[in-house]
């Protein structure tokens, strides 16, 4: 063949294959993101166990380290996290952190909230609000405050009523870093409770020293969660991590509405 045929016959085939238009690839649907949010004398690393379970699934995942100086600057921190992700969230939150993700909720992106051992407050009401007419939970009595007003727990107390269910040794570890919390960020009132207008799920946590078994199922049934109860201490993400991952894909996964 001809040095000009040649050029011509792949001129032609050129031409040819560039109005041919391939199948388009069927475009695999976002999966949601994952923003968990710690909770009082704890850090982001208490969700690493979960972290690892999200990730094996495919999804982004992002655990926030809260500075617990105040409840709205915890939200705020907790807000530049969902903004930071691509696509819709699941918000998740831990007990103090049942707070943060109250507010910070309200974020557009959120299309759906968890609860893990949380509080929930209402618009208008705070956590101290939540134990009005209760007898203080030993726990609280044996919480040490320092001079500006930071809280943390005794290692006993994280031993015996926060952890009972891990091992001594990987208590003593959450005891020695632990985050202390200003005490404040208990009174500080959520403006506007996400969990009317978004779908909530509530992880009931039995073995819960810290927050009453039965006070979980009150803020859990007037929120309209689904609830899933596990036989765990307080900080069930550490010591139940498959059951809270469950959960949180469930969530992840649910058409539910808007209610």
């Amino acid at each position: 063949m001809s040095q000009p045929f040649r050029f011509i016959t792949a001129v032609a085939l050129l031409v040819s294959t560039a109005f041919v238009s391939p199948e388009p690839a069927e475009a695999a649907a976002p999966l949601k993101s994952i923003v968990l949010v710690h909770g009082a004398f704890a850090d982001g690393s208490s969700w690493d166990q979960v972290v690892s379970l999200l990730q094996a699934q495919g999804y982004n995942v992002v655990s926030v380290h809260e500075s617990l100086t105040s409840l709205a600057g915890d939200v705020a921190i907790t807000k530049r996290a969902i903004d930071a992700q691509p696509g819709e969230v699941i918000l998740v939150g831990h007990s103090y952190g049942g707070a943060v993700i109250t507010e910070a909720g309200n974020d557009p992106k959120v299309k759906g909230l968890v609860y893990v051992a949380a509080f929930a407050p209402d618009s208008g009401e705070s956590i101290t609000d939540l134990g009005k007419g209760q007898p203080p939970p030993p726990w609280m009595t044996s919480m040490k405050v320092d001079s500006a007003g930071f809280a943390s727990l005794p290692q006993a107390t994280v031993i015996g009523d926060f952890a009972q269910d891990l091992p001594m040794t990987k208590a003593r570890i959450l005891a020695a870093k632990q985050g202390p919390i200003f005490t404040g960020c208990f009174n500080e009132k959520i403006k506007t409770a996400a969990w009317h207008t978004k779908p909530v799920w509530y992880i009931k946590a039995t073995l819960d020293h810290m927050i009453a078994p039965q006070a979980q199922t009150a803020m859990a049934q007037r929120m309209n969660a689904v609830v899933t109860s596990a036989p765990a201490s307080h900080v069930a993400m550490i010591s139940k991590p498959n059951e809270v991952a469950g959960v949180i894909l469930a969530a992840a996964n649910s058409d539910r509405t808007a209610k």
